[in-house]
């Protein structure tokens, strides 16, 4: 019988864990709630503590639910949360800085003259969205004491006292050179953090440590960043092919090989994973809000939660002229503009929740559309479809307005989960280096197919009318006009 896994997502409202067998499939699970922190002026903070209690509570609930040992562990992480904690110790020294955090953003306007330059060595716009400037900012205003890291780090030396990050993870921070996947010093000297101590940087898959943690010793063999661990569990391995997951924000990724695709078109380019010392890279898009959006709308009263956007939705049949720009932090790509908010336009006295939530669908897949054409245009030609995952893939409303603006098929992953199965699939391959990627991966299928249900014509003109929305809130902003 193959040997089971413990893969753990480490995410941004909660871990999940997941015993997964090769042969039996998903055996165990547990979860464990994260409650981040969100205050005046953008900021988003955690309690290191909250972090490590819920991987370790949600790995023993899955343990125990599975009833039988592991061979291995892998951890998935947010990516760009940061803290600064004692290397000695192991005590955090500062809270954790939620990816979504802002509190960077008069650093990175400081920084602006170095920003195409930092874009071309990491291929990461500068944005406060990436660790970096919230590194930089610890150092600045918090303390000098100790290393300030991205948390994958800090959970990982509480776990087996290892001090690595895998590449991946890296890639998220601004500080990587995306060519040789090695930290860079003129990135480090950019945000005054030359001299700093840094994790190795690792592959994603092979031995780092032992913990015991979850009781019996368990080597952690699995490393990766958690929309990478997606791509990778989505079976999204070859070029042109592309994910989105629906989670607090959403996250599209688009495989391009083993070289590195610089992109003049608002993208990210990263690396996906690095396995047995080849690296393999991505375009990554953001939208910021989401699922945050959907709570946004829910602590307003007009709906009760995410289960209520097809009964409440489909009530009407269109927006009603609404549009809803959800930049609730933000726009990221392909825009990369912090400072805009979001707006409501169109309103009159027969708008209700229907029309809000309807309008809301098209805001969130206006941006991830932006995305696509956005990848199309660094790929050299348009995707023919798109896999997504996610929580709100459950909105069938949602994703049939995604299949319509985009004009190709949106195919719903029957795999929950995607990041611990991915995660576990490194973790596998850690453990077993005879096995292949395609070997460690599970059989991906979809559960439901969305094909577009309107036309070129109207789709463009949705588009259009998100399009100069966005337009019009650039304008009121210092800086005027972004992409579009």
């Amino acid at each position: 019988m193959a040997s089971a896994v413990l893969a753990v997502d480490q995410g941004t409202s909660g871990t999940k864990a997941l015993v997964i067998c090769p042969d039996r499939g998903v055996i165990g699970t547990g979860t464990a709630p994260v409650t981040p922190r969100y205050g005046a002026g953008g900021t988003v903070e955690v309690d290191p503590g909250e972090l490590l209690s819920s991987v370790v509570d949600a790995g023993r609930r899955a343990l125990a639910d599975a009833g039988e040992p592991v061979a291995a562990v892998g951890l998935a992480n947010q990516g760009e949360t940061v803290l600064a904690w004692d290397p000695d110790s192991g005590a955090p020294l500062t809270d954790a800085i939620v990816w979504q955090d802002r509190r960077a953003a008069p650093l990175c306007s400081e920084l602006s003259p170095y920003g195409d330059e930092l874009a071309h060595l990491t291929g990461l716009p500068l944005d406060p969205y990436f660790a970096a400037p919230k590194m930089a900012w610890i150092r600045r205003e918090r303390t000098r004491e100790g290393v300030v890291t991205t948390s994958d780090s800090w959970l990982i030396h509480r776990l087996t006292g290892a001090f690595v990050t895998d590449a991946a993870t890296a890639g998220r921070t601004q500080l990587l050179d995306l060519d040789t996947v090695a930290w860079s010093p003129r990135a480090l000297g950019v945000f005054g953090l030359d001299g700093e101590r840094l994790p190795e940087v690792v592959d994603a898959a092979g031995p780092v440590g032992t913990t015991t943690a979850f009781g019996v010793p368990i080597p952690l063999t699995g490393l990766l960043v958690d929309q990478q661990a997606a791509l990778l569990a989505q079976s999204v391995t070859e070029p042109g092919v592309a994910k989105c997951t629906y989670g607090t924000g959403a996250f599209l990724l688009a495989q391009t090989g083993r070289t590195p695709r610089r992109t003049d078109s608002g993208l990210v380019s990263c690396v996906a994973w690095r396995l047995g010392g080849e690296t393999s890279y991505c375009l990554d898009g953001q939208v910021y809000t989401v699922a945050s959006a959907v709570r946004w709308l829910t602590d307003l009263g007009v709906i009760s939660g995410a289960a209520d956007l097809d009964p409440v939705g489909s009530a009407v049949p269109d927006s009603g002229g609404v549009t809803f720009v959800p930049a609730l932090a933000g726009l990221a790509a392909p825009w990369w503009r912090g400072d805009v908010r979001g707006s409501l336009t169109g309103l009159g006295l027969d708008t209700g929740p229907g029309q809000l939530v309807r309008a809301l669908c098209e805001g969130i897949s206006a941006q991830v559309a932006e995305l696509t054409r956005a990848v199309a245009a660094d790929l050299g030609r348009p995707l023919s479809s798109l896999r997504v995952d996610g929580g709100l893939t459950r909105s069938a409303l949602l994703m049939q307005t995604q299949a319509d603006l985009l004009q190709i098929p949106v195919e719903v992953s029957a795999l929950p989960d995607v990041t611990a199965l991915g995660v576990g699939a490194v973790a596998r391959l850690g453990v077993d280096p005879a096995l292949t990627t395609e070997e460690a991966i599970p059989d991906w299928r979809p559960s439901a197919v969305y094909e577009p249900r309107i036309g070129p014509d109207e789709a463009a003109a949705r588009l259009a009318g998100f399009r100069s929305r966005v337009d019009a809130l650039l304008d009121g902003l210092p800086g005027g006009q972004g992409t579009s």
